[in-house]
């Protein structure tokens, strides 16, 4: 990834769908809220988010099943270690790093749990969507889906960063896709073209594109990444809200930052 790439992570947007940068707890050790060990605080891991555009051209028929194909809802159905979640909310609240506290420690138990069952509605809600909806143009866990094994670990584990890797190129969900205009000339009545805009980790998704060009082979699959300062990313159609500042403690850090559109 180039040194100027984008620091840009995602927004929240309403029904925000699955939590991305959750440490599932597993094998990790936080000092209890009165222990007098040094307090736990999140390590902050800025991610980098780069532009891309994906163009679809083939015959009308395949193009448009692709398009079928690809619609999804955006989210994935990670399983969430809730009872790790509550507690990454509640240690920064019981054990603040200048040491002291903003909140008693029963408040900061009792937000911690209401953030969880906040989270967890939340939660269920957007899986409830994936049977339904498609409002995402470019779900990658439709087309390239993750493996209910690596689903169970959670989003922050290293396997499945791992698994993203491998398969799709990236270590966290593509974000803020959105279908863009066709370019392709009219006349050809014959030939189909889908575009679609999204924002991936660190780097562009390679090797998932790879898999869907073996996947697709009578269609081309184009991909273009924006990156900041190029002529191309000063042309591409932007997304109407760009991602915002994100930071995560990887030790623990709870955030929600899931895209409900990719």
């Amino acid at each position: 990834m180039p040194s100027e790439s984008l620091k840009e992570p995602a927004a929240i947007p309403d029904g925000a769908a699955w939590l991305d940068g959750v440490e599932q707890g597993r094998g990790r050790h936080h000092p209890e809220p009165d222990s007098p060990d040094q307090a736990w605080q999140p390590t902050p891991e800025p991610v980098d988010w780069l532009r891309n555009t994906l163009t679809v051209t083939g015959p009308a028929e395949r193009v448009e099943d692709f398009r079928a194909a690809a619609a999804g809802s955006g989210v994935i159905p990670w399983v969430l270690d809730l009872a790790g979640l509550e507690e990454d909310f509640l240690l920064p609240m019981a054990a603040p790093q200048d040491g002291v506290r903003a909140i008693s420690l029963t408040g900061a138990r009792l937000l911690a749990r209401r953030l969880c069952d906040a989270v967890a509605l939340n939660h269920q809600r957007a899986l409830a969507r994936i049977a339904h909806d498609r409002g995402c143009p470019f779900d990658l866990h439709r087309l390239l889906p993750i493996p209910a094994a690596i689903l169970a670990l959670g989003p922050e584990e290293g396997a499945s960063r791992d698994w993203l890797r491998a398969h799709w190129g990236v270590t966290r969900p593509l974000r803020h896709a959105e279908a863009l205009p066709a370019t392709l000339d009219g006349r050809r009545k014959r030939m189909g073209q889908f575009r679609v805009g999204f924002w991936s980790a660190d780097w562009s998704p390679w090797a998932a594109l790879a898999r869907l060009r073996r996947a697709w082979p009578d269609i081309s699959l184009e991909l273009q990444p924006h990156y900041p300062g190029s002529a191309q990313q000063v042309e591409a159609n932007q997304p109407s809200r760009a991602p915002a500042r994100e930071e995560a403690g990887r030790k623990g850090g709870a955030r929600v930052g899931a895209g409900r559109r990719g």
